[in-house]
């Protein structure tokens, strides 16, 4: 049996990143819902307004190609029969 590498120490957030929340400006309530920030570096940063102290880390090329795979409908399946409502 292989041992799974532990991924090491995790990267700093920067303090200073201004996050934006991903939903409609006149939404009242705490959500929950995404927030981004953009750092330097290329460094996208995501978080829940639930648990803001867990933040995913990605690249803004790999942020884009979500983004524009969201926009084309690839990641549709993933909700099929959801109501949203």
């Amino acid at each position: 049996m292989t041992e799974t590498p532990s991924p090491g120490p995790r990267p700093a957030i920067p303090s200073d990143l201004e996050w934006i929340r991903a939903a409609p400006e006149d939404e009242p309530g705490p959500g929950p819902w995404i927030e981004i920030a953009f750092g330097e570096d290329d460094a996208v940063y995501l978080r829940e307004t639930s648990d803001p102290d867990n933040v995913v880390t990605t690249t803004q090329r790999k942020w884009d190609a979500f983004v524009l795979g969201v926009q084309a409908g690839e990641f549709d399946h993933f909700v099929e029969g959801v109501d949203l409502s």
